[in-house]
């Protein structure tokens, strides 16, 4: 393996921390109140050709390799003191965008992926329902085949980017007994009768990334829509899963580094008791913990990023790095709290919102006890 960059990548990632730093617009916002931000900064990352990163020129990208756009997210994250862009950004970019550059038809990708390059649309992926979360086999939301497409009908629920998005990747069943071998995919559009978008719901934290329901009522897609064969869906999801599990993060690792510069920085400046508070054993000791912890998770992301562009499997491994990262962000930014004190644990310090934004990802794309039941079963037990 050859984690080694070129000056060329390097240089694209520095492009990339210049552009979040200079052009995003990162003011403080309620929740709730956060589409226009949201748009605003999404169409600039659209420019800059973010969402372009791993899609082929024909299609209006401008096709990077894995290894590069992974190394452009690292940027944009540490570039942007804002979790909550990036996280969207990367939930289009490897759970819709390639899902239909690996699966759909060429009159798929025409349709849809210079759209989402551009930024004037937004895509979505359903899969979580009500009674059917990590165990999705449950799945109640049901296609009824008719002539010339499908009837969709049910819910899904904590969708990313549902209130905003334009277009949906929905799984459904198509027989209810064959269990999540009969899950098919289906690509939705908002103008489509039947397709309702429910407001962004609060959370605790990531507030500028919305997140909603989505309800279908009759909501007929044209047989030209479904994404892959029927039955197909569980197969597209789990190699969406691989991809959003391996690639997604590369921000989060960015912004731990950010993190642990503005840790060091305060620690360095801060006097207590006639000295800098780095010079105490206990805060020195959680600065050298952060420091391990970014370094070897930046170790399994370019091994994940490797294996991916190597076209080898790394289902275990994004497993991993999907357990670890996560929870090294969710102890980091604990930490970066306790370094700064009561002045870390006020909003205006712009500290806190990390954890609140790192307790998300041991939630979503599989909670951190389903990645170790994943690698407990890949090991044999």
């Amino acid at each position: 393996m050859d984690f080694s960059w070129s000056e060329e990548q390097l240089a694209f990632k520095k492009r990339v921390i210049k552009f979040a730093q200079d052009e995003l617009n990162n003011d403080l916002h309620e929740p709730g109140s956060d589409d226009g931000f949201f748009r605003e900064n999404w169409q600039k990352c659209a420019d800059f050709g973010i969402q372009g990163l791993a899609v082929p020129e024909e299609y209006g990208g401008i096709n990077q390799d894995i290894m590069t756009a992974m190394l452009a997210m690292e940027g944009l994250g540490y570039g942007f003191p804002e979790n909550a862009l990036p996280l969207g950004l990367n939930a289009q970019m490897w759970t819709v965008q390639l899902t239909i550059q690996h699966f759909g038809t060429e009159a798929q990708k025409q349709k849809y992926l210079p759209g989402f390059c551009s930024g004037k649309v937004i895509g979505a992926q359903a899969v979580t329902e009500p009674d059917a979360g990590s165990d999705i086999g449950k799945m109640r939301t049901f296609a009824e085949k008719r002539d010339d497409g499908y009837l969709l009908n049910g819910s899904k629920i904590m969708i990313t980017l549902a209130p905003v998005a334009d277009v949906a990747i929905v799984f459904a069943t198509i027989n209810r007994d064959n269990g999540k071998w009969g899950i098919t995919a289906f690509i939705a559009e908002k103008k489509m009768a039947g397709y309702n978008a429910a407001s962004s719901r609060g959370k605790m934290g990531l507030d500028a990334l919305p997140t909603g329901d989505l309800y279908f009522d009759d909501c007929f897609i044209p047989t030209e829509n479904r994404l892959g064969a029927e039955g197909a869906g569980i197969a597209i999801f789990n190699g969406s899963l691989e991809w959003e599990r391996s690639c997604m993060l590369a921000s989060l690792l960015g912004a731990m580094d950010r993190q642990l510069e503005k840790c060091i920085k305060y620690a360095r400046q801060r006097n207590q008791f006639g000295q800098a508070i780095g010079k105490f054993q206990s805060v020195s000791n959680r600065i050298a913990d952060m420091k391990v912890r970014l370094e070897t998770a930046r170790l399994l992301l370019y091994k994940v990023a490797w294996l991916k562009k190597m076209d080898k499997p790394a289902y275990l491994e994004a497993a991993m790095l999907k357990l670890y990262l996560n929870e090294c962000f969710v102890q980091s930014s604990l930490d970066a709290i306790r370094i700064h004190g009561g002045h870390g644990y006020m909003k205006e310090s712009g500290v806190e919102v990390d954890l609140r934004d790192a307790i998300g990802g041991t939630l979503y794309g599989g909670t951190s006890d389903i990645q170790r039941n994943i690698i407990a079963k890949l090991l044999g037990l």
